[in-house]
C-alpha cells in the first residue's frame, strides 16, 4: 500500500532570503559640491573663492549655491572647533583620517551644530552617504560618530579661558592667536576670532556712490586704504599701483585721478589679466596702463611717480572672514617669507619716488613682521634717502570732511600713531589692514 504521504511533495528550497533593501537616499547637489570642492582645497588645488565662483556650482538654484557656500565657508571657519568636538568621540582619537571621512564628518557636525534650519536627519543621512561615495569602508563609523554628537550636551561656559582655549572654541590656530594677544592684548583678540567666525559685515564706513559706476564693491579696509592714498596726494600726475592685481584699489586710484597717467603691474600674468579685464568691464581701461611687472625689480624705463601705492601680498591675517582656508594653511615660515618680498618691494618703489612725492605702504595682514617691522627695516637701510612719514589722521580728516566717509567713524579706533590699523570686530566692521604713508623730501 502506498502511503498517502508519498503524494504530499516538499516545498521547494527558495534559499537564502536576499538582504533587505537599503533604503536609496539622495545627496543633495549642494552638499555633492560642497564636499568636492572641500576635497579640492584639502588637497591644496584651488581657493574657496575661485572655486565657489567656478564651474562646481554652475547649474546650481540659487538656493543650492547659497547652501553650498555656506557649508564650504562654515566648514573651513570651525574646522578647528568641529574637529574638537568630533575627536571624543572616535575609537582612536589620535588617529589620522582620510580626507573623505574628516570632510563628511566636519559637514554633518557643521550642520548639526550651526545650521538650525537643517533637520539633524538630513544634515547626519547625507553625510554618511558622503562617506559611503568617497570611503565606504568608514560608512559606521561616521553614522556613529555623527549621531553621538546629534545628542551629545553643548559644552558648558568656562569661567576663564586659555588663550588655547578660546582660540579652539573659535576655530583659529593657537600659535596665530597667541601673537594677537601678544600684539593687540586678549580682549582685541577675542573680538578678532569672533569676527573671523561670521560672514564679512556689509560696508557702513563709506557712502554709496550710485553715479559711478566704476566705483568697485570692496570691503571697507580695501577701500580706505586707496582713499587715503588719493588723499595723500591730490595733485599728483604720474600714479603708480605696483601689485595691483585684482584691481579694487587701482579702480578707486582711476576714479580720484582721472585725467591722470595711472600706471598698474602685477608679477603674475593671470592676475594682471584678470585686472585688465576688470578695468574694461568698468570702462576705465583706456585711462590706466597695464604691465607685468615685478615691482621688487621693475624695468628702469618706468621712470618716477609722484604717488605709488604699494598694496604688497602678505599673509592676508586680517581677512580670515573672507578666506577662512589661511588659517589652516599658514605658518611662522610664510610670513618670513612674506616680509624678505615685502622688504624688497617697499624698498625699490621707495628708489622710484619724484622729490616731494608720496607713498603708501600697506598689508590686509594683523602680524607686525609684515607691517611695522618692514617699515622700520627699509627705512633704517635707506638713511640717506630723505624718507620722512607722514600722519594719517589729517589724510583721513580730510576724506571725512570731503564727505568720502561716514562722518560719525571715530577716526581715534583706526589710528595708531602715524599709521592707520583696522582690526576686524574692534570697533571695525571690515578686514584688518594697515597703511603707513611716506614722503621723500624734495
Amino acid at each position: 500500500m502506498v502511503s498517502a504521504l508519498a503524494d504530499h511533495k516538499r516545498p521547494v528550497d527558495p534559499g537564502p532570503k536576499p538582504p533587505p533593501q537599503r533604503p536609496t537616499i539622495r545627496i543633495s547637489a549642494a552638499r555633492a559640491a560642497a564636499f568636492e570642492i572641500l576635497g579640492l582645497i584639502a588637497q591644496g588645488r584651488g581657493h574657496s573663492d575661485d572655486l565657489l565662483h567656478g564651474r562646481h556650482l554652475k547649474g546650481l538654484s540659487s538656493a543650492d549655491k547659497n547652501l553650498a557656500t555656506t557649508l564650504v565657508l562654515g566648514v573651513l571657519r570651525w574646522q578647528i572647533a568641529l574637529d574638537a568636538r568630533i575627536r571624543p568621540f572616535l575609537q582612536r582619537p589620535d588617529i589620522k583620517l582620510t580626507a573623505p571621512v574628516e570632510i563628511a564628518l566636519r559637514m554633518g557636525a557643521f550642520q548639526l551644530l550651526h545650521l538650525d534650519r537643517i533637520p539633524p536627519h538630513a544634515a547626519l543621512s547625507e553625510s554618511v552617504e558622503l562617506a559611503r561615495a568617497g570611503a565606504p569602508f568608514a560608512v559606521g563609523m561616521v553614522n556613529a560618530v555623527l549621531r553621538k554628537l546629534s545628542t551629545a550636551p553643548k559644552p558648558g561656559q568656562r569661567l576663564h579661558e586659555s588663550t588655547t582655549a578660546f582660540a579652539e572654541r573659535l576655530g583659529h590656530p593657537a600659535w596665530l592667536v597667541e601673537r594677537w594677544v601678544a600684539a593687540y592684548g586678549r580682549p582685541a583678540a577675542v573680538a578678532i576670532c569672533d569676527a573671523g567666525q561670521h560672514e564679512p559685515a556689509c560696508g557702513t564706513l563709506f557712502a554709496p556712490e550710485r553715479d559711478d559706476a566704476a566705483m568697485p564693491v570692496m570691503d571697507d579696509g580695501s577701500r580706505l586704504v586707496a582713499e587715503l592714498a588719493a588723499a595723500a596726494a591730490p595733485g599728483a600726475q604720474r600714479v603708480w599701483d605696483c601689485c595691483a592685481a585684482p584691481g579694487g584699489k587701482t579702480l578707486i586710484l582711476a576714479t580720484r585721478f582721472p585725467g591722470t597717467q595711472l600706471l598698474a603691474t602685477d608679477a603674475s600674468p593671470r592676475r594682471l589679466a584678470s585686472l585688465a579685464e576688470r578695468l574694461q568691464s568698468a570702462g576705465v581701461s583706456r585711462t590706466v596702463k597695464t604691465l607685468e611687472a615685478d615691482a621688487a625689480s621693475p624695468p628702469a624705463e618706468l621712470g618716477q611717480f609722484d604717488l605709488i601705492l604699494c598694496d604688497v601680498p602678505c599673509s592676508g591675517t586680517g581677512t580670515l572672514a573672507r578666506n577662512p582656508e589661511i588659517r589652516h594653511r599658514l605658518d611662522v615660515e610664510d610670513i618670513r617669507r612674506q616680509t624678505q618680498r615685502q622688504r624688497e618691494i617697499l624698498a625699490s618703489a621707495f628708489g622710484r619716488l619724484t622729490p616731494g612725492g608720496r607713498l603708501v605702504y600697506s598689508t590686509c595682514s594683523l602680524e607686525p613682521e609684515e607691517n611695522e617691522q618692514v617699515v622700520a627695516g627699509v627705512l633704517a637701510s635707506l638713511r640717506n634717502a630723505a624718507i620722512a612719514p607722514v600722519p594719517v589722521m589729517p589724510l583721513l580728516e580730510s576724506l571725512r570732511d570731503q564727505g568720502r566717509f561716514n562722518p560719525d567713524v571715530d577716526l581715534n579706533a583706526i589710528v595708531n600713531g602715524d599709521i592707520l590699523r583696522t582690526l576686524p570686530g574692534n570697533s571695525f566692521n571690515g578686514d584688518g589692514f594697515f597703511a603707513a604713508v611716506f614722503q621723500k623730501q624734495a
